[in-house]
């Protein structure tokens, strides 16, 4: 191409031992609210420029007229509409329009905040202290630490309760204030309450790597195997799967299990780089196509490996992920093990407007290593496994039957 997450519900569940949200913690959610004539205006705007490109995309050749059209109609509204209109609102609304005909659930108008949210999770950093929160009986608890952040160096653990933002109480606040309180300036002071005791902790706001990677290693059938959580394709999530891939073969490992569970993507040049660290330039890890012309795309380094590994699946596993699962099935002799992955096929990319809003849009459609289309369709598992009832009354590793399935597997292959 990152609150908390059977199927909403089991969603929850599944995630509540290993996921966690991370967009409430690093950009408050804004609802902006229309009364009834703003919303007919909008509407009535989104049909009208809707069918307006439709008219555009088929006429190249008189797109002078037909932008002309749009700005008379623009002007019009401007200034003759009996209310006052809001200017950017109704140009939003117009490119909201454009972007709704080409009936793609991938391309999408972005305004700044949900522009500058989504480029937070795709970049992998933030400007914060690195923790990550929750809102328990009105009082804000750190779920989380982020590794080598102030929030690490000032030595926060999870369960803290946060009690004060430079002095300001935040009992009762949502996290979007709490953020928004953080936020404001590059030094403060949090007073925080751990088993009882209260004290205060000076920090200092920096750039905070968002972990995407994590790793432990599991003892199964006497054969030592490597785990690797990714939760998403940041910019970052390929020197942290390296990292801890290398760290993982120094404590050696017999073999690899990589869950991509509830992974919804993100970059293609992560993945991409992920996969190149399991073959050689001789394998083929996916192809695009693009106008009728598929091409096909190598690994990008000779550093291959030769143990087992098994990729953990499940219907959120979508875009960058079941890259990923499709060129280690096809292209490298994993096995799968879940359920069918979501199924989105095909490659968007990301256009930054002047004035922080952006819009993406599907320019290509991915194929796996042998050609395969899985759009719509998902990539099935090697070993179809359902989450069972146990692990949903009390989620953990050893009720998680998908993990012990494909750990089994990796300790038992002869790869």
């Amino acid at each position: 191409m990152k609150k908390n997450n059977k199927n909403k519900k089991k969603k929850k569940k599944n995630n509540k031992y290993k996921k966690s949200t991370i967009k409430n913690n690093i950009k408050g959610v804004f609802n902006i609210k229309f009364n009834l004539i703003e919303v007919i205006i909008i509407v009535a705007v989104c049909l009208v420029f809707g069918a307006f490109i439709g008219e555009f995309v088929s006429n190249r050749g008189t797109d002078d007229k037909y932008i002309k059209n749009f700005k008379e109609v623009y002007n019009s509204i401007i200034t003759d509409y009996y209310k006052k209109v809001d200017k950017k609102k109704l140009i939003d609304a117009a490119i909201n329009g454009m972007v709704n005909y080409l009936g793609d659930p991938y391309s999408t108008y972005m305004d700044e905040e949900e522009a500058e949210s989504f480029n937070t999770t795709v970049n992998g950093s933030y400007e914060g202290i690195g923790v990550q929160v929750t809102i328990i009986d009105n009082k804000v608890v750190i779920v989380s630490v982020f590794e080598e952040s102030p929030a690490a160096k000032a030595e926060l653990k999870s369960g803290d309760i946060i009690n004060k933002v430079n002095g300001e109480d935040v009992t009762g606040k949502s996290l979007d204030e709490v953020v928004k309180m953080i936020k404001k300036k590059n030094k403060l002071i949090l007073n925080i309450t751990r088993d009882d005791k209260t004290f205060d902790k000076e920090l200092s706001i920096t750039s905070v790597e968002i972990p995407s990677v994590s790793s432990k290693t599991f003892e199964k059938n006497r054969k030592k195997i490597g785990y690797l959580n990714v939760s998403m394709f940041s910019s970052k999530t390929y020197k942290q799967f390296n990292k801890k891939l290398k760290a993982l073969e120094k404590d050696k490992i017999d073999g690899l299990v990589i869950d991509v569970r509830d992974n919804p993507g993100g970059a293609l040049d992560q993945v991409t780089k992920v996969l190149s660290l399991f073959m050689d330039k001789k394998k083929v890890i996916y192809q695009i196509e693009s106008n009728g012309k598929k091409t096909k795309y190598y690994s990008l380094t000779n550093e291959k490996r030769t143990y087992p590994v098994s990729v953990l699946i499940n219907s959120s596993s979508a875009s960058a992920s079941e890259i990923l699962a499709g060129a280690m099935k096809e292209s490298y002799g994993a096995t799968l093990v879940g359920t069918t992955t979501y199924g989105k096929g095909t490659v968007q990319k990301e256009y930054t407007l002047s004035n922080g809003t952006s819009v993406k849009y599907t320019s290509e459609r991915w194929l796996t290593p042998k050609g395969k289309s899985i759009n719509k369709k998902g990539i099935k598992p090697t070993n179809k496994v359902n989450l069972s009832e146990d692990y949903y009354k009390e989620p953990s590793e050893e009720t998680d039957n998908q993990l012990q399935t494909a750990l089994d597997l990796v300790s038992k292959d002869k790869k």
